[in-house]
């Protein structure tokens, strides 16, 4: 497929995603987090401080059965625990423990790492531009 042609884009962008992901969650697993899944740490970012399963499921664009699913998986992992909300007796609400806090502080250390390493590939310029533009396509 010519690089040029614009049909090649999303193909490339997936490709680019799974590479840059994949490297991550490889030094994650390396460094006592394995089992890691792009959903997972799209999940901890949206539980932030912390939420309920329905949020959860709102800030993910998903079904609170899908929210919960990822939830149970978050808490197998230990990255997440349950508790009681103090505002609403019947909600339980997410919160990082703190290995899911560390794991989400080594994933941003591994992508800043990665794009770096992409940076030393393809020169500062080219990432710059890259992010501008797909920041621009993608109403930031």
């Amino acid at each position: 497929m010519d690089p040029a042609d614009d049909l090649s884009l999303p193909f490339l962008l997936s490709a680019a995603f799974d590479s840059l992901v994949d490297a991550v969650h490889a030094r994650l697993a390396a460094e006592g987090f394995p089992g890691i899944r792009a959903v997972h740490g799209f999940a901890m970012q949206a539980i932030s401080a912390g939420c309920t399963s329905a949020e959860l499921g709102q800030r993910l664009g998903v079904s609170k059965q899908a929210a919960t699913q990822t939830a149970k998986a978050l808490t197998a992992l230990g990255l997440v625990e349950r508790t009681a909300d103090p505002t609403d007796r019947r909600a339980i609400v997410l919160v990082p423990t703190d290995r899911g806090i560390e794991m989400l502080e080594r994933s941003a250390r591994a992508f800043r790492e990665e794009i770096a390493r992409w940076r030393a590939r393809v020169g500062e310029q080219s990432i710059d531009s890259l992010l501008r533009t797909l920041t621009a396509v993608t109403d930031g």
